[in-house]
């Protein structure tokens, strides 16, 4: 069964796809390729246009959980992910519930997840890489990969830079911001133009959690899910999911 898709499988062979997923594709698509509303992550829309992204998608209902499914196209993306190009990152979309939540009960979600999906992965978190989320260099990671993750919902209206009609998820591994840091003068010039779009893009100022990896005060977590006003957990809801599920 065929679990990463690329944009061109879906334009040109995505018969056998529901109509949701092929929806959303669509959705996204547009989204990324819009030359007015211009999408902020300039990255993001580069690797769209390479055609270096690729999709999976989410039942919610079926004979595995969404997290199983979710744990399944980590980890084949993540064994394949070098092949698709140096802007690569993986975009997974849930099919929708039959109503929507709150922003808070998305982020609830997000982070169950998350969880879940580590506690399936059978290979040991990185020795290079803190397993406490309030530490600065912490990231999340499946099968020894670390990943950037994004969360977009429906439910987001002021950020529209994490909106979504589908809830979201996109995956950026760290060898691919990685490259790009290797050019400081192309990161430097980049990031003024990200900041100025996302000022355009959403009705309020960027969140004040979005900072660089590794800098002083800055915690990864507190970015993954932006909600939509200035507020952030007071404590990593993945190290609370963890701890949780190891008294179960």
């Amino acid at each position: 069964m065929q679990l990463l898709f690329s944009s061109a499988d879906i334009e040109h062979n995505g018969e056998a796809l529901d109509l949701w997923k092929k929806d959303a594709h669509h959705l996204f698509s547009k989204k990324m390729s819009d030359r007015e509303a211009r999408f902020p992550c300039i990255p993001a829309t580069q690797a769209y246009a390479l055609g270096h992204l690729r999709y999976g998608f989410i039942n919610r209902s079926g004979k595995t959980t969404p997290a199983e499914q979710l744990s399944r196209v980590v980890q084949e993306y993540g064994a394949s992910s070098r092949s698709f190009g140096d802007y690569s990152s993986l975009v997974i979309f849930f099919e929708q519930e039959e109503h929507t939540e709150d922003v808070l009960t998305y982020e609830k979600s997000f982070w169950s997840l998350l969880s879940e999906i580590r506690s399936m992965d059978n290979t040991p978190w990185p020795e290079d890489i803190p397993e406490d989320p309030e530490n600065p260099l912490w990231e999340f990671c499946y099968n020894d990969e670390r990943y950037f993750v994004y969360c977009g919902t429906p439910a987001h209206t002021a950020r529209q830079s994490r909106h979504f009609p589908y809830f979201m998820l996109a995956m950026t591994p760290r060898w691919v911001l990685d490259l790009w840091n290797e050019q400081p003068q192309r990161a430097a010039a980049i990031g003024p133009r990200i900041r100025a779009r996302l000022a355009a893009y959403d009705t309020i100022p960027a969140h004040p959690e979005l900072k660089q990896y590794g800098a002083e005060g800055n915690l990864e977590y507190k970015q993954y899910f932006l909600r939509d006003d200035d507020t952030a957990p007071t404590k990593c809801p993945f190290l609370r999911s963890l701890q949780q599920q190891e008294k179960e």
